[in-house]
């Protein structure tokens, strides 16, 4: 494949910007100041800001597989101190999205070699929720249902961690928990209890 076209696309974007603002890229260059952590897949078909209708500096973010966050990841622990602490985001979202291969793949008994470790996460995720999946009879419901409780799971580790505990403590940080209708297009709000879920979580991972 021939990458030209990249360039071209590139070309064509900053004529665009310019010709909206001839000082976009001034201000751009002054830094950033981001509401949001979106902490997403990394699928190809699910673009965080453009789902959002978001503009470059509106939001900070991380992707991996599956969208996990995981307490030994330094990478996605370095992206939440960061946004948290020193970004000073308001919001954080974990954002999954139906169709996801990730979890499709720790549905399955398979050895997927270097891949397993991290899948292990999300199998995790279904030996928790084991009784309410197993009693899911179809296969699809099944699989999007653990889209959703994995979302869920991972807004729990964030909510373990010193630097979301304090942010909230101190500001009023929120955490939330969504997923991508890839088959729609479609952003929809698990509206999960956050609140009481900290409750229940702070007697054993509270910090003063």
């Amino acid at each position: 494949m021939n990458l030209d076209f990249v360039f071209e696309n590139n070309k064509k974007w900053v004529n665009d910007k310019l010709s909206e603002n001839t000082n976009y890229f001034d201000e751009m260059g002054k830094g950033q100041n981001p509401e949001l952590l979106y902490i997403g897949c990394s699928d190809s078909r699910v673009s965080a800001e453009e789902l959002m209708g978001l503009e470059p500096g509106e939001v900070f973010v991380h992707r991996n597989i599956a969208n996990m966050v995981i307490g030994t990841d330094l990478n996605a622990m370095s992206v939440v101190e960061y946004a948290v602490m020193h970004l000073g985001v308001n919001h954080i979202v974990v954002c999954g999205h139906y169709g996801c291969g990730g979890v499709k793949a720790a549905m399955q008994s398979k050895d997927l070699g270097i891949l397993n470790p991290w899948l292990r996460n999300i199998r995790d995720v279904y030996r928790i929720h084991k009784k309410e999946l197993n009693a899911i009879k179809n296969e699809q419901d099944k699989y999007e249902r653990l889209v959703e409780l994995n979302v869920e799971e991972q807004c729990v580790n964030l909510i373990k961690t010193a630097a979301v505990q304090k942010a909230y403590r101190d500001h009023g940080l929120k955490v939330h928990g969504w997923v991508f209708d890839i088959h729609t297009g479609k952003l929809i709000d698990l509206k999960i209890d956050f609140e009481g879920i900290l409750g229940n979580i702070m007697e054993i991972y509270h910090l003063d």
